[in-house]
């Protein structure tokens, strides 16, 4: 799905008005999940999550993290529900990037088993006991801050800055999973994505409970970025703000001809692959993507696609890992 453009609006609208009450019960219900206390662990669990529904940028911080703990020593295995995977089930997968498919496993996992040991299942308290059983010394959980089932020794709320928590309501009035004032107890710091100010009152939210904050951006692959800089080009996304990937291509100093979003973890068609490729080929435009929409790409589509990899970059990286060994 993508997110509805009322969620994202300062002022309360008319429709969200009148989904507030479902809004009101879903967000009670999901304070009163978190707030159960779950399985502690023999080695520490840092959760990746965010306060709103659509994605703020988990995965490159979960990716990020992975490699950074790495670094310092550490075993990291990272723990994915596997949306969209159909191998996501009860029991534990451990992602083979050479053997699954996106449609196997999900888009994300498939990307973060590059970067360290990754697990999916819908039961996050198996997965995480697979990864521990092959020798984890840490488990990332990439989303579940709602989600009790495991006591986190550390949890970071990602937040995108162009639109915070948009309208402030819980779904389906608005995109926050839960009231911020159930979140905030569980959270230890926020990273905050991008140079936008929407996430001003989050921010300022988290000055007032003492909450780290740690400012971060995404950087396009600087040789992907020489290749398509001053070609005409196509892009097309989707994920869950495509519009933060065409600014990302204009960054490259692309000529950005022509732009398509699809909803998030959108599985492409034969009829879209078409479309999209008969509009490169009449207007002569290189086709590019995120890497993550690359994933979902038959093999014979992929090769004429340019996808644009992006690494994170967080200020005070070092201060981060130093809080999050804190806590551990």
């Amino acid at each position: 799905m993508r997110a509805p453009s009322f969620w994202n609006q300062p002022d309360t609208t008319l429709l969200a008005a009148a989904l507030s009450p479902f809004g009101w019960l879903y967000g009670a219900l999901t304070a009163h999940r978190m707030a159960k206390s779950g399985l502690s662990l023999t080695v520490p669990v840092l959760c990746i999550g965010n306060f709103t529904a659509g994605g703020a940028g988990k995965t490159p911080v979960a990716a990020c993290l992975a490699q950074a703990l790495a670094a310092r020593g550490e075993r990291p295995a990272i723990v994915s529900r596997g949306y969209g995977g159909a191998l996501s089930g009860a029991q534990p997968v451990r992602v083979d990037a050479a053997l699954h498919t996106s449609a196997d496993v999900g888009d994300e996992p498939l990307l973060l088993a590059r970067i360290a040991p990754t697990y999916i299942c819908v039961d996050r308290v198996a997965g995480a006991r697979a990864a521990l059983a092959a020798g984890a010394t840490v488990i990332l959980l990439d989303d579940g801050l709602q989600n009790p089932r495991l006591t986190k020794s550390c949890a970071i709320a990602v937040v995108d800055s162009e639109v915070g928590v948009g309208n402030g309501l819980c779904l389906p009035a608005g995109p926050l999973r839960a009231p911020l004032a159930a979140q905030w107890p569980h959270v230890q710091a926020v990273i905050s994505m991008g140079a936008g100010a929407a996430d001003a009152p989050v921010l300022a939210e988290a000055a007032r409970r003492k909450v780290r904050v740690f400012k971060a951006r995404l950087v396009p692959d600087p040789v992907i970025s020489a290749a398509i800089a001053g070609q005409r080009v196509f892009a097309f996304a989707g994920i869950g703000r495509p519009e933060k990937f065409f600014a990302t291509v204009r960054q490259t100093g692309a000529d950005l001809a022509a732009t398509q979003a699809f909803p998030d973890h959108h599985r492409f068609t034969k009829a879209d692959l078409t479309s999209l490729a008969r509009l490169a080929q009449q207007r002569g435009i290189i086709p590019v993507t995120t890497e993550k929409d690359a994933m979902r790409l038959p093999p014979e589509m992929r090769v004429h696609v340019v996808a644009l990899p992006v690494t994170l970059e967080i200020e005070d990286k070092d201060a981060l890992l130093d809080m999050i060994a804190s806590r551990f």
